[in-house]
């Protein structure tokens, strides 16, 4: 499911584009990402950027199978961390992005490595895709991090169905652990806005996981303002940082988090 319309996922993919050249601004892009460490500022901008223009590439050519990297024009960046070289860069992947998604459905028939196989799942995956990276950035550079509550909830409910899709169709992954009746996740956000359902229930059984939104006691809950559950759910923010608050079974949640750690 999708909790957001296409229109809206297609002007968000520049929007956070744009929120993330303007925390670049100043920036170290020598600097260490801490949460990608193998990474420096200026690697973690050309990642973002390149798998924005590959989507792009996807769309644009209705392709049916994948795009190889070097096919992809301009998908490396700029060489070196010229700031303004950079800059112009990602300032041109959100143009190029906006027009080549805005002129298209989201029904329109496209490759993707999950499903559906069309525009839309590009245009949802993109936005989180950055929205989150986007997070990286503010952290390594001390800076907040703020992110509209409906697209922060919308990449809770796409994390849960790629971790599903991944247990349905990767027996190897370590997602095909997330089994075993009788267990159960709650994530709990505490500032929702009215209207917004911003709580979830993943319950294990024996052949894998489901999830639904809603309020359920639960082995293990997650609670705090959703911008922070967000981040803990990916991982960004460790579950000691004091802005959230686990109550239950905490070894349930860091074994999720363990095993739905790819990607």
């Amino acid at each position: 499911m999708t909790s957001l319309e296409y229109d809206r996922y297609c002007a968000e993919i520049a929007d956070q584009l744009g929120q993330l050249r303007a925390t670049l601004a100043g920036a170290d892009l020598s600097a260490t990402v801490p949460t990608c460490p193998e990474w420096t500022m200026g690697y973690l901008a050309r990642h973002i950027g390149g798998a924005v223009r590959w989507a792009e590439r996807l769309v644009a050519t209705r392709a049916t199978e994948d795009i190889p990297e070097e096919e992809v024009p301009g998908i490396r960046g700029p060489e070196g961390d010229d700031p303004a070289a950079l800059d112009a860069w990602l300032a041109e992947t959100a143009e190029r992005a906006l027009k080549t998604l805005s002129g298209v459905s989201a029904e329109t028939s496209v490759w993707s490595w999950a499903e559906p196989q069309n525009a839309g799942f590009w245009a949802r995956r993109m936005t989180h895709e950055v929205a989150v990276h986007r997070a990286d950035a503010a952290i390594a550079a001390g800076v907040a991090y703020e992110v509209a509550p409906d697209v922060a909830a919308d990449a809770i409910d796409e994390w849960l169905e790629i971790v599903q899709f991944v247990q349905r169709t990767e027996p190897e992954d370590s997602a095909a652990e997330l089994r075993g009746a009788g267990r159960s996740i709650h994530l709990h956000a505490t500032d929702a806005p009215a209207g917004l359902d911003a709580e979830w229930v993943i319950e294990f059984r024996e052949d894998g996981f489901v999830w639904r939104r809603g309020h359920e006691k639960a082995s293990v809950a997650l609670r705090g303002p959703l911008t922070e559950v967000l981040l803990a759910f990916y991982r960004r923010r460790s579950l000691d940082s004091g802005a959230v608050e686990v109550l239950g079974e905490r070894g349930l949640l860091e074994f999720w988090l363990e095993r739905a750690s790819f990607g």
